[in-house]
């Protein structure tokens, strides 16, 4: 796919999901930018994630609300049920699973593997 040409705000928005552990949403990444660029828009930001995502230098997660993962190589996430938290779970990648059949006529070319359940910070408020 074609690279969009270079920007500062599109490189800042790129190290800024590169910097966080958290999974971070466009919003997220809006909120941590605008002091510093005050003309970036959240339009920008959405717009600028989702091509970093097609053009392969971030992984876009599916949810409630997408959030971004700086981590190319294949592994495991876990979703808080209760604020919609993600992070990077224990279980490693198996590989071995995208080579079996795993439905009749079906080439599997990957997958992806999401924990549910309930994050410290939640935990701790109930």
């Amino acid at each position: 796919m074609e690279r969009r040409r270079y920007s500062q705000q599109r490189e800042r928005i790129y190290q800024a999901v590169m910097a966080s552990k958290e999974h971070p949403t466009a919003q997220m990444v809006y909120d941590g930018l605008r002091q510093e660029l005050p003309q970036l828009s959240l339009g920008t930001v959405y717009r600028n994630l989702h091509q970093l995502a097609q053009e392969g230098c971030l992984q876009e997660l599916e949810g409630p609300m997408a959030r971004f993962d700086g981590v190319l190589q294949p592994h495991s996430h876990i979703r808080c049920d209760c604020c919609g938290a993600l992070a990077d779970a224990a279980p490693a990648y198996d590989a071995a699973l995208d080579q079996g059949r795993v439905a009749a006529g079906w080439t599997v070319r990957g997958h992806d593997l999401v924990f549910h359940g309930v994050c410290p910070a939640c935990a701790e408020k109930r």
